[in-house]
């Protein structure tokens, strides 16, 4: 019997690769027999990081999600590198908190353009060469993930930018899901809610700690080596016939039908 989650064989681009929650799934992309191709900001981090994945399966690209042409240019180096790109991980996120009246048009855009400018940026490019395979014949398609989350759904006090941006990002999923089903590319998101990341360190610390602890049933915050599993089944074969879906991977932090 195949197992229900294999890359193998696949190249998923992870952005926000070099900590947390896209340090984890480059490892677990890799682990499931994948390439995985990184991009960061931060270059100390993510060669870090992809000096521990083999060297034959793992690429690193330093650069901003604001950036079209290294969009554009990463797939194509992907490509000529691995054969191809099967999924794309649109995983970076930054957060500049400030409540509504305090927030500078700075700490606005900021936020929009990494979470969504870059979201798109990247989904194009990725998109276009898996439309494009489709187009000559591969039945390969794609997935795209996008990381949202549950501040996106429900609202975020002192992150009105945040919850905006990752909103929006429900709507690109859903409507790259629609145009590019016919082409096999499959489109979903993943909402976390809180996850042990450098990004969440304020409101899992004493201030917030035991209000956010008490609107989760499960009790607890979420590890990044267990939530990157949900990403990588949708990545997969498993999730052939899932596409334009949001799932909550939240301990049941926000529940809805």
């Amino acid at each position: 019997m195949d197992p229900i989650v294999s890359l193998a064989g696949r190249t998923v681009i992870v952005t926000g690769a070099g900590q947390g929650i896209g340090k984890a799934l480059s490892e677990l992309v890799v682990g499931l027999g994948g390439n995985v191709v990184g991009l960061d900001m931060n270059a100390e981090t993510l060669n870090a990081v992809y000096a521990a994945l083999p060297a034959e399966r793992a690429m690193a690209v330093v650069g901003s999600v604001v950036d079209a042409e290294l969009a554009a240019r990463t797939v194509a180096e992907a490509v000529a590198r691995f054969g191809a790109v099967h999924g794309l991980v649109n995983n970076a996120g930054i957060t500049r908190p400030a409540m509504i009246e305090k927030m500078t048009a700075t700490q606005w855009q900021e936020v929009i353009d990494v979470h969504l400018t870059g979201t798109f940026f990247w989904t194009q490019a990725a998109g276009r060469h898996m439309v494009q395979r489709s187009r000559d014949g591969d039945a390969t398609g794609g997935s795209i993930i996008n990381i949202s989350s549950d501040a996106g759904r429900k609202g975020s006090i002192g992150q009105i930018n945040y919850a905006a941006a990752k909103s929006g990002m429900l709507g690109m999923t859903m409507t790259a899901a629609r145009e590019w089903g016919r082409y096999n590319v499959r489109s979903n998101s993943v909402c976390f809610g809180v996850v042990e990341t450098p990004m969440t360190e304020v409101v899992r610390g004493e201030k917030f700690r035991d209000g956010m602890l008490a609107q989760i049933p499960m009790g607890r915050w979420a590890k990044p080596e267990e939530v990157v599993k949900t990403v990588c089944f949708l990545l997969s074969d498993g999730a052939s016939y899932i596409t334009g879906q949001h799932l909550a991977v939240n301990g049941g932090f926000h529940i809805s039908l």
